[in-house]
């Protein structure tokens, strides 16, 4: 299915976070372009993150999102403010949203006060956000929802609100850790749908998530990387970086029902971690 690779929109470079004197991840190298297809409105991005236990996913999340400081590289995203071709600015916390395993919620606020305190940075009048949130519910299955408190919400109702939250207040960007993560299979189909939501909803968003899922990601994403421990000098080390890169638009495996490529190439995936 042809394609055509537009303006950058994330682009990582030499990323390394140590805690105390523990490296954790090092030299994480990331560019993630927007992606054009003919006849196709919207496409958005989704890319994927595989790797063992303990190899410094949830750490690069942090990183990426300004949660916690690198120790070196940079992570720069396309600027929408800035009409220049391939502005970019630095990530500072927020500009990258941040949906965790636990989808915290404010547990004192319905999940309509919860969206509409979520917009409370951009400049859109109060009738514009009250339609905005309208429309968002409507688009997510949550309108019987929009009066209820976290605790009256399914894991599933939950992960939405929290998505929403989140691209409401950091645009275009969306981090999701482990988003399928002790979820049954009606809340897997649930998330797979805001996934194409999010896709739907414009060209430039950008969704990475984190899974240990191989065939949810070969489905979802058009890009994987694998996380894990590299070899050098015959030696494993002890730190985390970018050991393959699958890039699915490239070897004719994206936008496609999972079929008998994308078992093989799973069976690649599952190697290259048992290795790192």
């Amino acid at each position: 299915m042809t394609h055509e690779f537009k303006e950058t929109l994330l682009y990582v470079e030499n990323l390394s976070v140590a805690y105390d004197d523990t490296v954790i991840i090092k030299d994480i190298n990331v560019i993630e372009k927007d992606v054009i297809r003919p006849n196709v409105d919207c496409t958005g991005q989704v890319i994927a993150f595989l790797g063992r236990s303990g190899r410094g996913k949830s750490t690069f999340f942090k990183a990426l999102t300004g949660l916690v400081p690198s120790n070196t590289g940079k992570v720069l995203i396309r600027d929408f403010d800035n009409s220049e071709p391939n502005a970019a600015k630095p990530v500072k916390e927020g500009d990258i949203g941040l949906v965790d395993q636990k989808y915290t919620l404010f547990r004192h606020k319905t999940v309509t006060e919860a969206l509409k305190f979520s917009l409370r940075k951009t400049k859109l009048s109060e009738s514009e956000k009250e339609t905005k949130i309208k429309q968002y519910l409507k688009e997510w299955g949550l309108e019987n929802c929009k009066d209820k408190y976290p605790n009256e919400l399914s894991g599933g109702q939950r992960q939405r609100t929290a998505i929403i939250e989140q691209l409401f207040s950091s645009d275009n960007f969306i981090v999701l850790d482990e988003p399928f993560s002790g979820l049954d299979v009606g809340n897997i189909q649930e998330v797979k749908k805001a996934f194409d939501l999010l896709g739907k909803s414009s060209e430039v968003n950008t969704v990475i998530f984190s899974t240990h899922d191989i065939e949810l990601a070969l489905e979802l994403a058009q890009t994987i990387y694998v996380i894990g421990y590299p070899t050098i000098d015959g030696k494993l080390q002890s730190y985390g970086t970018i050991v393959a890169k699958y890039d699915l638009r490239e070897m004719g495996l994206a936008w496609k029902d999972y079929c008998g490529d994308h078992l093989e190439l799973s069976k690649e995936i599952i190697h290259q971690m048992m290795i790192s």
